[in-house]
């Protein structure tokens, strides 16, 4: 893994994928709390103001204990935050890694998680030597199911997510 103080930021054309900070709490708890964005995902949704601060700083233990790498998607131009996007879940031996993403909705269909996810499969496949990227994701989402199947991802149809048995499984393999 990466030393925490040396953590990737990611660009291209016009995205930048940064370390995760304490001054992107609010836009991160507007994004997870998103009706929208929460459609397709189980998860308590935010009660209190300091949510949003709450995982940013939980994002940041666990990136200093090299469980996550974590980005925010922002624009090249105007620094603002447009999402997020994750490799976690990493097996014991560290080489098979989830991808976790959302995005605000009036973002969607401009290929921005298309271009992040593409910049986040290059950096596990090369810089962290994953042999294979996993996705979850909500069987009725059919923009995430057409994302992962437009950046090479296959179903895996005989495995099941026993914590979600609405998800599906997808995955990735590093070209040899």
């Amino acid at each position: 893994m990466v030393d925490k103080a040396r953590f990737p930021i990611l660009r291209s054309q016009r995205l930048v994928l940064r370390r995760i900070h304490e001054n992107d709490a609010n836009s991160i708890f507007k994004l997870r709390t998103d009706a929208v964005v929460n459609t397709f995902i189980q998860r308590p949704q935010g009660r209190a103001d300091n949510n949003g601060l709450e995982f940013v700083n939980r994002i940041q233990y666990d990136l200093s204990k090299n469980k996550i790498y974590h980005w925010v998607i922002v624009s090249s131009e105007s620094s603002e935050l447009l999402g997020s996007i994750c490799l976690w879940n990493f097996n014991v031996e560290k080489t098979i890694a989830e991808v976790g993403y959302e995005l605000f909705p009036k973002y969607y269909g401009q290929g921005i998680m298309s271009e992040a996810l593409t910049e986040v499969i290059d950096f596990g496949f090369r810089q962290l030597q994953l042999t294979s990227i996993e996705a979850f994701t909500h069987r009725d989402n059919e923009r995430s199911t057409k994302l992962l199947i437009k950046n090479g991802f296959e179903l895996s149809p005989n495995r099941s997510d026993v914590d979600n048995l609405n998800n599906i499984i997808f995955i990735k393999q590093k070209a040899c």
